[in-house]
C-alpha cells in the first residue's frame, strides 16, 4: 500500500513518514499544496494524509481540486485541536476523517487502516483470504495459525493483493502500490515477490492471469515454508 503525506512542517513530515515507512507502507512525502494537488492527482495513492496550513495552495484547495476531477482516494485531514469549523469545512470538501494536532501516532495508525479497508470493502483489521490470515494492525501474516516472516516488499505485494482478492491485478498496478516515487523500479522484481510469496504461503494462493497480472485465490491454500527473502 502506497501513502501520500502533505505536511509542511519537516519534522513533523519526517516522523510521519517513518511511522508510516515502519508499518509496512510505501510513502511519499510532500511539503506544499500545488505539488501536492499533483501528485494526489498523477500518482495512484491507497490514502491520504492532507494537513490544511500548506505553503502555495492551503489543504482545503488542494482536497476540493481532487473531489472536482473525481478523485476518489481516501483523504485523513489534519486539524489543528479546538479549530471546529476546519473539520466541518474539512468534511464538506470531500475528506473521508480528521485528525487534530497534537495526535498519537497509533491513532493515525488507525485511523488509515480503517479508511483503506473500507475504500476495499473489508470490515476487519484481519484479513483472511484463501487460508491466508494478515493482520494490518501489525503487519503479521500466517497460514493455518503458523507465522510467515516476509520482507518489507513481500508484505506490500501480499497487503495489495488481499485488500483485492479476487481481482486481477497487472503489475504496473503493483509497481505502482508498493513502491514510493524516488524508488528505483523494475518491473522483474514483482515476479520474484510473487514467487517468494508462492514458496511461503502456498503455491495456489497467487494465481497468475497470462497476460493480465495476478490474482489472489479465495479457496484454501497449502502452507508453504516460512523463511526468509531478502528486501
Amino acid at each position: 500500500m502506497r501513502l501520500l503525506v502533505v505536511e509542511d512542517e519537516p519534522t513533523l513530515a519526517e516522523q510521519l513518514g517513518e511511522a508510516l515507512a515502519e508499518a509496512g507502507y510505501a510513502v511519499d512525502v510532500s511539503g506544499d499544496g500545488e505539488d501536492a494537488a499533483y501528485r494526489g492527482a498523477t500518482e495512484p495513492y491507497d490514502a491520504i494524509v492532507l494537513d490544511l496550513g500548506l505553503p502555495r495552495l492551503d489543504g482545503l484547495s488542494v482536497l476540493r481540486r481532487w473531489r472536482t476531477e473525481l478523485i476518489d482516494v481516501p483523504v485523513l485531514v489534519l486539524t489543528a485541536r479546538g479549530e471546529w469549523h476546519e473539520k466541518v469545512d474539512g468534511m464538506d470538501a470531500g475528506a473521508d476523517d480528521y485528525l487534530a494536532k497534537p495526535f498519537r501516532m497509533e491513532e493515525l495508525l488507525a485511523r488509515l487502516r480503517a479508511l483503506i479497508r473500507r475504500a476495499s470493502g473489508s470490515a476487519s483489521a484481519v484479513l483472511e483470504r484463501g487460508g491466508v490470515t494478515l493482520d494490518t494492525r501489525t503487519a503479521r501474516v500466517s497460514v493455518a495459525d503458523r507465522p510467515v516472516r516476509l520482507t518489507g516488499h513481500e508484505y506490500r505485494v501480499l497487503s495489495y493483493l488481499m485488500h483485492h482478492a479476487g481481482e486481477i491485478v497487472s503489475r504496473s498496478e503493483l509497481i505502482d502500490h508498493i513502491y514510493a516515487q524516488d524508488f528505483d523500479r523494475d518491473s522483474n522484481t514483482i515476479e520474484v515477490f510473487i514467487r517468494r510469496l508462492r514458496s511461503k504461503l502456498g503455491g495456489e494462493v497467487i494465481v497468475t492471469e497470462r497476460g493480465f497480472g495476478y490474482r489472489f485465490a479465495v479457496h484454501e491454500a497449502v502452507a508453504g515454508n516460512n523463511g526468509e527473502g531478502d528486501d
